[in-house]
């Protein structure tokens, strides 16, 4: 099989990370026989640096023209970056936006998976951990708070800001279908998630997740407010089996239930439409403050690769050797430092990626 890849090294970590990604994508596709070609796409700061926006229109064509978008992390430190000096449509992050709504990514998987070699770092007691847990969080991507009617603006004096969370029933019920077609492959249980008790949005977000629900009569559905599912997420994690959620609560969720993994440098994602294409992407930020430095963890892009080649390509074996690999890894106590506890040995970003490859080809060689 031909893949046709296009690929945004982003900023910050972004470069390395996606480096060693392609560095396990390349190894696998040769054990396995197919071929990959890569296209080079910019966005966030460096397309600001070279093109002066922080994703040009000629980037998104590009994009869609391939099978699917491999990215690293895009920004830099807000505080410091002359970025972050630039009015907000011009900012890094507003290329994301921009290229999920012009890609019709409306649904982002972020699985959170609690390795039990990692339970060292994950920050909750034993009690609590259980024997581990693997969940997958459902975000709806291109509605709600982020892309609403937004102004800033003085009101009788006083400067007011304005965002507007909207949803349509549409939106709502074609991310709940892909929710609950997932929960079925997995343990058959979702829990959506909304502030019913206060929000007409989620109010509606409840009566078509029910409605979708009548479709799907194997699968258990729960409600759960989005304030109370922050709690059970540190409470008992592993009651999750397919989170649910609108765009903003899915943004912060999803950063919280990385954590209880033991760092957010092991959470992958894929933002899907309504094709086979996908944008695949880690959950981290740029982590500025170590780029460059041979200190991030590249797992979750490497992870991130996988789920390309089983959402996009339907190469399951393939993806799952790569995960096998992240596995073993872990198992012979190789650790980045975010990841480090004693006993284990620490590794730089490329050393690690090094390490996966090397597995990847002597498990498909076994």
């Amino acid at each position: 099989m031909r893949l046709n890849i296009a690929v945004i090294p982003g900023d910050g970590i972004g470069p390395e990370i996606v480096r060693e990604a392609k560095k396990v994508l390349d190894v696998t596709v040769e054990q396995f026989g197919h071929e990959l070609i890569y296209t080079e796409v910019l966005m966030g700061g460096a397309s600001i640096d070279a093109c002066g926006v922080p994703l040009t229109d000629e980037a998104i064509e590009t994009a869609k023209a391939k099978d699917a978008v491999l990215m690293g992390s895009i920004g830099g430190d807000a505080a410091t970056s002359p970025w972050y000096q630039l009015p907000p449509h011009l900012r890094p992050e507003a290329g994301l936006l921009k290229l999920r709504k012009s890609l019709g990514l409306f649904a982002n998987l972020r699985p959170a998976v609690l390795y039990g070699e990692l339970k060292g770092a994950c920050p909750l007691k034993e009690e609590i951990i259980g024997d581990g847990f693997d969940m997958m969080i459902m975000r709806e991507l291109t509605g709600g708070l982020y892309f609403g009617e937004r102004r800033t603006e003085e009101v009788d004096g006083l400067l007011t800001a304005v965002d507007t969370l909207t949803y349509n029933e549409n939106e709502i019920r074609r991310i709940a279908k892909r929710a609950f077609d997932i929960a079925g492959k997995r343990r058959k249980k979702v829990c959506s998630v909304d502030k019913a008790n206060v929000l007409d949005s989620s109010r509606l977000w409840r009566k078509i997740v029910e409605e979708v629900a009548k479709d799907y009569p194997d699968i258990m559905l729960e409600h759960m407010l989005v304030d109370n599912c922050a709690m059970q997420l540190v409470k008992n994690p592993g009651q999750f089996d397919v989170i649910l959620t609108e765009n903003m609560f899915g943004d912060i969720l999803s950063d919280e239930a990385s954590m209880v993994t033991g760092s957010i440098g092991m959470l992958s994602s894929a933002s899907l439409n309504d094709t086979k294409f996908g944008l695949y992407e880690p959950s981290h930020g740029s982590a500025p403050d170590i780029a460059g430095k041979d200190l991030a963890n590249p797992i979750a892009t490497i992870l991130s690769a996988a789920m390309m080649l089983r959402f996009t390509f339907d190469l399951d074996e393939e993806a799952a050797a790569i995960e096998r690999a992240v596995q073993q890894v872990l198992t012979e106590g190789w650790r980045t430092a975010d990841i480090m506890s004693e006993g284990c040995t620490q590794v730089g970003t490329r050393k690690m990626g090094d390490l996966i490859a090397e597995f990847i080809i002597k498990g498909v060689g076994l």
